[in-house]
């Protein structure tokens, strides 16, 4: 799998649902619904902060504190929840679209394998339960018997296991477990042979790559320092520092490797190269991929180290080294990127390996003799193979509309893995041969559904700037196209993030039942390298909601879908784009979804992870940033006296990446201002967070929530 680190991480056809006569349940809950609701009472603080000459008030600046430590805020939290599960249960759809969901995620379905010694490691889910397992084989024939089982973590299925990877020689198993779906990880040590976790524990562990040092006696983690107590969910991270452990002694022991105490924002996480001479630490302070390297000698003990890269001021992704000539993927004079060599004794030249091409190189990795190569191509993926100095070898054939990944390897081994899917077809797994660029299936799942029920289209709209920005559209087949068709239009746009096709059950669901899914590959995203990215973000954040709300219109104008059928749906960053074209355009859309999103701009950057995000935001402390993002911000920017969407506001009470006061400020200044009769609600999970981690059922549960909750709105009969 190409060696991204911290990327810190869904449509099309014309067609109508003509209404049906309503049973009296229907015309029962709409007319509870019609009438306005009571929102529970918010108090209002008089909290002013005076910045650059504005007086910027934040009423609700109590709701920050954690609910947990706080029991006003965990009583409104209640009283919140109790208004919400009281009108989501009067929706007729909740229950439908739940059960189809269940139905669509009960297939075997299994995760990429990854190769130690002679031993295959891979997950797999049986369907419907709430995390998958891991299991390992002895060898590619053997049969598979489970190794770690998280669904006997926790009654309630929301202790997962979160990131792993087998030692050299696939003797041991460091694996983190991800406990109610926080950042926070706890590593072990299992021996594969018996089964049998080691004493070893690292606590404090996050944002980290974990790699085995290739004599199998340890491994390289990064962690902060321990919180105060009570301050794990919300105090800023910082000192992010790489630490060896060697097995069987305790982490106070664990020897420091890397740490920038006069640079405390720096992320710092090490892999150890192919050939496990060297450990190369890849700094970054911000989440825009542009990295500083540094690399330690590491045979027979950690040496000085060799600076490679200080300037941070490109991507800089590790594919692979030949002694000291290392390989990478970069930006660096290629926008779109390129693949590169440099001499660690001369850092500075550069070899041009593979130039840039009309394609978005994310990603390339080492199997065998071969650099596999990944592209996008319109946010569809390409996989092209390539020697080791770069000549072309051949593609990797793979479907006309959909998102490939995996295809890690090692030098010595031609063997490599790739999953591929697609909007209407879940993930299959191949095995390749990088030397005869042969491949087969190793696994693919039994449905219970047929993917060619099903349309996929892409399309390009034009921006308010005349910018073409691409669209993919899934419906259903056989679907009456005459008078628009309620619409769920999803968006990101922000991080170098790209929203590829992918599988996705719930969303499944929505499109099964006769509705349009649209993706919207908004400027902001990675989708055409770091210039796309670049055209969304600080100063040009306002083009990513330009073209979030172009879509709707193109939508619209299309006749795919209507005035009063359009939904819109985001998480994080894309909950922070959901809720500012809400307040800009609030006549556009009939129902909005902001999952756990970013809403108040001003504050973001003093929670938890929230300081990396100024790379894409910019800084709050400063004046023609504040300015710019107070402009945007959706809990400033709230309008009184208009008439709003349908809002169901989605976030959970672990969430330590983007911390649910966010949410809260924004839904309880949208219930107090005078916004039309329309229901503005907020859902907040328990024991879950930012998404990662979350069980199997809760997925569903609050899938079926929003979608209902849209379905209402937007005129889609579910039956």
């Amino acid at each position: 799998m190409p060696r991204k680190l911290l990327r810190t991480p869904l449509a099309l056809a014309l067609m109508m649902t003509l209404p049906t006569a309503a049973t009296a349940a229907d015309d029962a809950a709409t007319s509870a619904m019609a009438l306005p609701l009571s929102y529970p009472d918010t108090p209002r603080g008089d909290t002013v902060d005076p910045q650059f000459g504005v007086n910027v008030a934040d009423p609700y600046r109590w709701l920050e504190d954690d609910v947990r430590v706080n029991p006003k805020v965990a009583a409104w939290v209640a009283a919140e929840n109790k208004l919400t599960d009281a009108y989501l249960d009067t929706l007729p759809g909740r229950d439908i679209f739940a059960g189809r969901m269940t139905e669509l995620y009960n297939y075997e379905r299994f995760g990429l394998p990854k190769k130690a010694g002679k031993r295959y490691f891979y997950s797999r889910n049986d369907g419907l339960q709430p995390q998958s397992v891991l299991y390992v084989r002895d060898g590619l024939k053997g049969e598979g018997r489970v190794l770690i089982d998280p669904n006997l973590w926790a009654k309630d299925g929301a202790t997962a296991l979160a990131e792993w990877t087998p030692s050299e020689d696939g003797k041991y198993l460091l694996y983190a477990v991800q406990d109610g779906g926080t950042d926070w990880r706890i590593l072990r040590v299992k021996d594969v042979a018996t089964g049998k976790d080691l004493p070893d524990e690292i606590r404090w562990v996050k944002f980290s790559a974990i790699d085995w040092a290739k004599d199998g006696g340890g491994f390289f983690y990064s962690r902060f320092p321990e919180p105060d107590e009570g301050a794990a969910f919300q105090s800023l991270n910082e000192n992010h520092t790489v630490y060896f452990h060697r097995l069987g002694t305790p982490q106070s022991a664990d020897v420091l490797v890397h740490a920038t105490p006069d640079k405390p924002k720096l992320n710092n996480s090490a892999i150890v190269t192919d050939d496990g001479a060297y450990l190369l630490v890849i700094g970054s302070e911000g989440t825009d991929e542009r990295y500083g390297l540094t690399l330690y000698p590491i045979k027979g003990g950690i040496g000085a180290p060799v600076t490679l890269v200080d300037d941070f001021a490109n991507n800089w992704e590790y594919v692979t080294n030949e002694g000291t000539r290392f390989t990478f993927v970069t930006n660096k004079d290629a926008p779109r990127q390129r693949l590169v060599s440099m001499d660690i004794a001369n850092p500075g030249a550069l070899t041009e390996l593979v130039a840039e091409n009309e394609a978005t190189l994310i990603g390339g990795s080492r199997v065998g003799k071969r650099i596999i190569l990944s592209y996008l191509g319109d946010a569809k993926s390409q996989a092209r193979m390539v020697a080791l100095d770069g000549k072309p070898v051949g593609d990797i054939q793979l479907g006309q509309i959909g998102s490939a990944s995996g295809f890690g390897g090692k030098a010595g081994d031609p063997e490599t893995f790739y999953a591929f899917s697609s909007f209407a077809r879940p993930t299959t797994i191949y095995r390749l041969n990088s030397e005869t660029g042969k491949s087969e299936i190793f696994e693919e799942p039994k449905l219970t559904f047929n993917p060619d029920d099903f349309n996929v289209e892409q399309r390009f709209f034009t921006s308010k700037d005349g910018t073409k920005v691409p669209m993919f559209l899934v419906s259903k087949k056989g679907i009456d196209r005459s008078g628009g068709a309620p619409t769920l239009l999803y968006g990101y746009g922000g991080f170098n993030v790209s929203l590829t096709p992918g599988f996705s059950p719930t969303r499944l669901a929505w499109v099964d039942k006769g509705g349009v899914l649209a993706i919207a590959n908004l400027r902001g995203g990675g989708e055409y390298g770091k210039a796309w990215h670049d055209a969304g973000r600080l100063q040009n954040k306002q083009n990513v909601f330009d073209d979030f709300i172009a879509a709707g219109e193109y939508l619209i104008a299309e006749g795919i879908s209507a005035k009063g059928k359009l939904a819109i749906e985001g998480g994080s960053n894309g909950g922070l784009l959901v809720g500012a074209v809400t307040n800009q355009r609030p006549d556009l859309f009939a129902a909005a979804l902001p999952a756990v999103g970013v809403m108040d701009m001003l504050r973001f950057d003093r929670f938890t992870a929230g300081r990396y995000w100024v790379d894409d935001y910019g800084y709050p402390s400063k004046e023609a940033d504040f300015k710019y993002l107070l402009t945007y911000s959706p809990y400033h920017n709230i309008k009184d006296g208009v008439d709003y969407p349908a809002v169901l506001v989605t976030t959970a009470d672990t969430d330590d990446r983007v911390v649910p006061g966010h949410s809260f400020k924004y839904i309880a200044a949208l219930q107090h201002a005078e916004a039309g009769d329309k229901p503005h609600l907020i859902r907040i999970e328990t024991r879950a967070g930012h998404g990662s981690g979350k069980p199997t059922d809760k997925i569903i549960a609050e899938a079926a929530d929003k979608y209902a909750f849209a379905a209402k709105w937007t005129g889609l009969t579910v039956e």
